[in-house]
């Protein structure tokens, strides 16, 4: 899985068609719009919304986002690149086959989407409330999640790469098929039983801490 990761990570950043701001604006209110093969830099959208929009090879290059509501919307084939999100909505969201890099997304809600294929590299998703939703693939390094909620998700294949998990919130979430073992697992908001643990890769020394910082006796 890193490699495939890797390898979508560094897709070329070149496409042929550019389209404007008031084009994209136009996509949005059809309610069920499409923009592809295209790409934005330095685009700057504040509080709008999407309309279920669906993204198709797409770059967005040095773009901001400030309250823009993408809930619904269909990312396909999508780069992100230095992007900034503000108090950003992608609730319900399909994200297949989507990268961001060196993007900043504090608080960004992805509350009941799908993330079917996902790669984070240097990007900021602290305070990210990403509950209830179902992640087929995600690969993120060195990305920082901290007081982040998963609460109540679904995942299947995951890698956190020298990733930032302080108190993340993955009460009610099973942690079967995670690899947070090149992590800082620093006080994480689990279940009482602890069972979201169960299944989880972690290394020598998080065991050692987890088992401290939870209380947990672990036996000779």
């Amino acid at each position: 899985m890193v490699r495939k990761a890797k390898t979508f990570a560094q897709v070329s950043d070149t496409l042929g068609a550019h389209m404007d701001e008031d084009s994209l604006l136009d996509a949005f209110a059809e309610g069920d719009g499409l923009v592809t093969n295209t790409a934005f830099s330095r685009l700057e959208l504040a509080y709008e919304d999407a309309g279920e929009t669906t993204f198709d090879t797409v770059l967005f290059r040095s773009c901001t986002f400030d309250g823009v509501d993408f809930s619904g919307c269909t990312f396909r084939d999508v780069r992100f690149r230095g992007c900034r999100f503000v108090r950003c909505i992608m609730d319900r969201a399909w994200l297949n086959r989507v990268d961001f890099q060196d993007c900043s997304a504090p608080g960004l809600s992805l509350v009941q989407a799908r993330l079917a294929s996902v790669a984070l590299s240097s990007c900021d998703l602290s305070y990210a409330n990403v509950s209830e939703t179902s992640i087929d693939q995600l690969f993120a390094c060195d990305t920082r999640f901290a007081e982040a909620a998963l609460q109540r998700a679904r995942l299947k294949r995951v890698v956190f790469d020298g990733c930032d998990l302080t108190r993340i919130d993955v009460f009610g979430t099973p942690l079967s098929g995670i690899d947070v073992s090149t992590c800082a697992f620093v006080a994480p908001v689990l279940s009482a039983d602890y069972r979201e643990l169960r299944g989880a890769k972690v290394s020598a020394e998080q065991a050692v801490t987890l088992a401290e910082l939870l209380g947990v006796i672990v036996e000779e």
